[in-house]
């Protein structure tokens, strides 16, 4: 009978695209709704005063309030909500977790990968190791979790 702790489970293999895809899909909706309530917080703040969405300060609040939804997911288990449902799991190549160095570092070159029009991204297809430019960049991989077992 196999030991039900709750040490990591060794991985199985690198996460392919669309496992990766359906996490971030999860991942997006709470961060929508973390961007809804911080634009909310503002408004009250500002008395009921609306804010221009091209508002640079603005757009710089919504840009941290993403990276701090998924760098503290990543440095603590190494898993978003999205990601748990999904099975994956994010850590160094190594196989260690990810710190908080190498969660802002994957997270600024995440945004590489998609501002390249995606590219970053559909590397993913191509990679022999199943791995996107903000990986290679920033030592890192996302691995797919053995499912539990009864």
């Amino acid at each position: 009978m196999k030991n039900s702790s709750t040490s990591r489970s060794e991985p199985t293999s690198n996460a392919g695209v669309w496992r990766r895809l359906a996490a971030f899909v999860y991942d997006l909706l709470l961060v929508v709704a973390t961007w809804m309530l911080t634009t909310l917080i503002l408004v009250v703040l500002r008395g009921g005063q609306a804010i221009s969405p091209g508002a640079p300060g603005y757009q710089l609040l919504l840009l941290g309030v993403a990276a701090a939804f998924f760098v503290s997911c990543w440095i603590r288990g190494g898993q978003t909500l999205g990601m748990r449902a999904w099975r994956i799991r994010l850590e160094r190549r190594s196989g260690e977790p990810v710190d908080l160095r190498t969660g802002m570092l994957r997270f600024a070159a995440g945004l590489l990968s998609v501002i390249s029009c995606g590219a970053g991204l559909l590397w993913l297809w191509i990679d022999r190791e199943a791995l996107t430019w903000h990986d290679r960049l920033a030592g890192t991989r996302v691995v797919v979790l053995p499912a539990k077992s009864g």
